[in-house]
């Protein structure tokens, strides 16, 4: 008789208990995996946590309510072999204690071929794209990602030989209206490197943004769609300057499979069909050595660090991104001595066009950006003179 009780007794408890895993909610099944044991990695100069990947691949993040806090949040695989920067004046040398205290020098700033195995999948997947890869199959990134080059030397800028301080001056010029009619371009050209990003219309506004084009910053959608849409206002073809670096913000799968199939080289008659017409953009001006790909470490540095919205504690938390020209900036920051800002917001922006190429707004997107806290962030790095922010009056 005791038996029989003991054995209800277990089956009682046995179902109560899986019944209440099942009716957790998925944010508590994520706290469940917080917990997690730190190991050392292989290329990470900090521990790493490896947790339940294969579960939480699982975990549609659609159910998530809100930004999931990890242990690991914190944790950035860094450079091996960090750019020396020899100039006095760099604002890497800045006296500004909150732009030291976020600032990470030698951080990891471009995906390659040697950045993507198990224990660095376990440590990625908790994070949302682009932040990481929550959700993601992870053959499926690795054989793209096993595409990319490692590059062979510090890639994207050097400093000018006829600069005997070693100083690299960068303009990163973004699209506002604030540059129409500013006569700002031959200012920008002046500079070593000029940054510009997506739907950067140059012909019919020279005087004002200037014609180089250094480093190209864009999205795979972005791209293809100012391709598709301004290009009656003058963005006809991909920026194809002699010596110039493109550089991909992989925000979604899709920028991934793009990536693919520009890299990818095949003997599949269709496959290399598709491989064209994706290289077709950059009219036989690619280079995979020129072509890079942001770190999901390096994009979630700078929201964590840098612009770290409320909205991220809203149900529409994994919508919130900064924009394509905030991470052009950062990148520029990470990569160049002294850094000025062309277009972007201030102030008195309500006085100018959305973009310095439309006579009309089209609407500005608050889907995605929190365009008050990069205003913010704009506004306290120029006035700590990390960067120089053009401000028209």
């Amino acid at each position: 008789m005791k038996l029989r009780h003991l054995k209800l007794w277990i089956f009682t408890v046995s179902v109560v208990c899986l019944l209440g895993y099942r009716i957790l909610t998925d944010t508590e099944r994520l706290n469940c995996t917080r917990n997690l044991t730190p190991v050392k990695t292989v290329g990470a100069s900090e521990g790493i946590f490896v947790g339940p990947h294969d579960v939480l691949a699982r975990i549609r993040k659609n159910n998530i309510k809100e930004i999931p806090l990890w242990m690991l949040e914190e944790v950035y695989l860094r450079d091996s072999q960090p750019k020396e920067m020899i100039c006095r004046h760099s604002l890497r040398n800045s006296e500004d204690t909150e732009f030291k205290e976020a600032f990470i020098p030698d951080i990891q700033l471009f995906l390659h071929r040697d950045h993507i195995n198990i224990s660095e999948w376990n440590r990625l997947v908790h994070f949302n794209n682009p932040f990481g890869f929550m959700g993601y199959k992870y053959t499926e990134v690795k054989n793209i990602v096993d595409l990319i080059p490692k590059p062979k030397e510090f890639p994207l800028l050097a400093a000018p030989s006829t600069d005997k301080q070693g100083c690299v001056r960068c303009a990163v010029v973004a699209n506002g209206g604030i540059l129409n009619g500013s006569k700002m371009g031959q200012t920008i050209d002046s500079h070593d490197y000029v940054f510009r990003m997506d739907g950067a219309v140059i012909e019919g506004h020279e005087e004002d943004v200037g014609i180089r084009t250094s480093v190209f910053v864009h999205t795979a959608s972005t791209l293809m769609a100012s391709l598709d849409m301004i290009q009656e206002l003058g963005f006809r073809d991909v920026p194809t300057d002699e010596g110039i670096s493109y550089v991909l913000v992989p925000v979604g799968l899709g920028d991934l499979h793009f990536l693919k199939t520009l890299l990818l080289k095949t003997s599949d008659l269709w496959k290399a069909y598709k491989n064209m017409w994706q290289r077709y953009y950059f009219l036989d001006n690619f280079d995979e050595n020129k072509y890079y790909v942001l770190h999901p470490d390096f994009l979630r540095y700078i929201r964590n660090r840098y612009l770290k919205s409320w909205h991220l504690n809203e149900k529409s938390w994994k919508m919130f991104r900064p924009t394509s020209g905030a991470f052009s900036l950062f990148l520029a920051v990470h990569t160049c001595d002294i850094v000025n800002a062309y277009g972007f917001l201030t102030t008195n922006h309500r006085k100018f066009a959305e973009t310095y190429f439309k006579k009309t707004d089209s609407g500005v997107d608050y889907l995605h950006y929190d365009y008050n806290l990069e205003l913010e962030l704009l506004e306290r790095l120029h006035n700590s003179e990390v960067i120089n922010l053009y401000k028209r009056q």
